[in-house]
């Protein structure tokens, strides 16, 4: 059934959230500073993993890397118009309208940990390509990994920010369902060289996803997400990149 990966992946949130949330007093700040680091370090090399795999390849016996030029042009246009149409602007005030509509108005760190929940959660390969395998092809393997890693996360960042990281869940469910009907809709046009350059460039924001989590907010990941729509894109031009 497509959607499914998405509805698992949005009850580990919000349980991770829930747990939280009751364990925050018995978790001590070294033990979530400690899951914290543990998940960026598995979230790094998610990242690293799947860009290398897309920009590295064997030709007669010798390793060589390519696909810059793709990288940049993907990286650089998708960070420009992120920035032009201010998607992280966007969350934020999304952010802020949820903590009035759910009560949370006197939670002074609600909207930060919305957000930064958010943006860790909902961005990268493993929520696009994810949601396509499980769209195109019922594999919803992808997700069930980023289920448990979200799980983790969340709960981690829910004992040091608040109750706001649990409603991450809402995004989640709207960008993956979205991303899950938009590839029913648009399967035949995508070509495996439009997955794969998507999933490179995917891997690259996880990768910036990782850094987030060891070194909060070193990268506005939020804005550079057009680079996932502007990388498949790219596969269709007459040249390769």
């Amino acid at each position: 059934m497509p959607g499914l990966g998405t509805i698992i992946n949005v009850v580990a949130i919000v349980v991770g959230g829930v747990l939280g949330t009751l364990l925050s007093d018995r978790f001590s700040n070294a033990m979530q500073e400690a899951l914290m680091k543990a998940s960026a370090v598995c979230v790094l090399f998610i990242g690293l993993a799947g860009a290398l795999s897309g920009m590295i390849s064997i030709q007669d016996g010798v390793l060589v890397s390519g696909r810059s030029l793709l990288i940049i042009l993907s990286l650089i246009l998708g960070t420009i118009i992120g920035t032009i149409i201010d998607i992280d602007g966007a969350i934020t005030r999304f952010g802020d309208w949820l903590k009035l509509k759910t009560g949370n108005a006197k939670e002074a760190t609600f909207t930060e940990a919305f957000v930064t929940a958010s943006i860790t959660v909902c961005v990268g390969a493993m929520a696009v390509v994810g949601a396509v395998e499980d769209a195109l092809t019922s594999d919803i393997s992808i997700l069930e990994t980023k289920a448990i890693l979200d799980f983790i996360i969340v709960m981690a960042m829910t004992c040091s920010l608040g109750k706001g990281c649990a409603f991450s869940a809402i995004p989640v469910g709207i960008f993956q369902g979205s991303v899950t009907v938009l590839a029913v809709l648009i399967k035949p046009l995508m070509t495996a060289a439009a997955i794969a350059n998507l999933s490179m460039v995917g891997s690259i924001l996880i990768f910036c996803v990782g850094i987030n989590l060891m070194w909060p907010r070193s990268v506005n990941v939020a804005n550079m997400l057009p680079a996932v729509i502007i990388a498949p894109a790219l596969a269709f031009l007459p040249v390769v990149l």
